[in-house]
């Protein structure tokens, strides 16, 4: 089957279209006809050589969302999908299957849930792992009906699920944007949006004096953004609660790993049914043929993509 994959670690040059051996679903698991993989953060990190893959023989396949058709579902295998159902998945690419990036791919039933009625493949793909990590993020903050969060990056594709997600939840959204993006995020729900930045926490408390109860930092700003925290309130970081120093006023660091809540197939079915609502926007940026997996990741790592980029199989 085809695939994208890298047999070397470098930048976008190295992707290249590679043939694979065609995977079967075993009990358990079910198959999908992969037509969209959305291209992610963590996939430029896994091509650079930045993710430990032990064990596992070039050509590494990266991809951590996928939409396509089950066609296949193994012996014994208890699920509600059918062949032919249009579905969404989460994928884990450090394994020996490899990831989102190849026409088909094999995963647990419980990682796979239908598709958002009326969302093309390509945007279908968008919405599995980001929308996993927005959830994951508001879930490890545990916050309550009015109370109070900030998004930074909430023009990304991760910081605007948190946001629609926040709000979802009943909680007041204080957000950041750049003046071009600053309508995108007002779109998106956000109660109050202010200008970007490394003091961004400033500008926070201008909106939430007392501090806010919980921030997401969607940019990777660090331990200057927990200046916006209240005392005893918490904080999430993406890339390791390193980042934002060593805790203080009673603030709670938490580290969101997304794999944490891959099986979870009730958070990713939610997921789904608040896309169908409207309540979560399906965003897509660009879409690509598998050849051109080297300009999405050039894109992508550029910066400033709005939605997500998708190579479609």
């Amino acid at each position: 089957m085809k695939a994208v994959g890298v047999f070397a670690f470098g930048g976008p040059e190295v992707l290249r279209v590679v043939d694979v051996p065609e995977p079967h679903a075993g009990p358990g698991e079910v198959r999908v006809r992969v037509h969209a993989a959305a291209v992610s953060p963590s996939d430029t990190l896994m091509r650079a050589g930045h993710v430990p893959l032990p064990g596992v023989k070039p050509p590494y396949i990266p991809g951590q969302d996928a939409a396509g058709v089950v066609d296949e579902i193994g012996q014994g295998t208890v699920t509600g999908l059918r062949v032919g159902d249009r579905v969404m998945a989460a994928v884990m690419p450090i394994g020996p299957r490899g990831g989102a990036y190849a026409e088909h791919v094999v995963l647990p039933a419980s990682w796979v849930t239908g598709a958002p009625a009326g969302a093309s493949h390509a945007e279908a793909a968008t919405l599995p792992m980001n929308g996993l990590t927005a959830r994951l993020a508001l879930d490890l903050l545990a916050l309550s009906a009015g109370q109070t969060v900030a998004v930074t990056g909430a023009a990304g594709t991760f910081g605007g699920y948190l946001v629609q997600l926040a709000k979802a939840d009943g909680l007041r959204v204080v957000a950041d944007a750049s003046p071009a993006d600053e309508e995108l995020v007002r779109a998106l729900g956000a109660d109050a949006v202010v200008a970007r930045g490394d003091d961004v926490a400033a500008r926070f408390r201008d909106v939430a004096p007392a501090g806010v109860d919980g921030l997401a930092d969607g940019a990777l700003i660090g331990a200057s953004v927990v200046a916006a925290v209240r005392d005893g309130g918490g904080v999430t970081a993406l890339r390791g609660t390193g980042s934002l120093g060593v805790p203080e006023r009673g603030i709670t660091h938490h580290d969101v790993y997304v794999p944490d809540y891959f099986g979870e197939w009730d958070k990713l079915d939610r997921l789904r049914r608040l896309a169908e609502t409207g309540a979560v926007t399906l965003r897509v940026a660009g879409t690509f043929p598998p050849e051109e997996a080297p300009e999405a990741h050039r894109l992508l790592e550029a910066g400033g993509t709005r939605g997500r980029l998708v190579l479609e199989f």
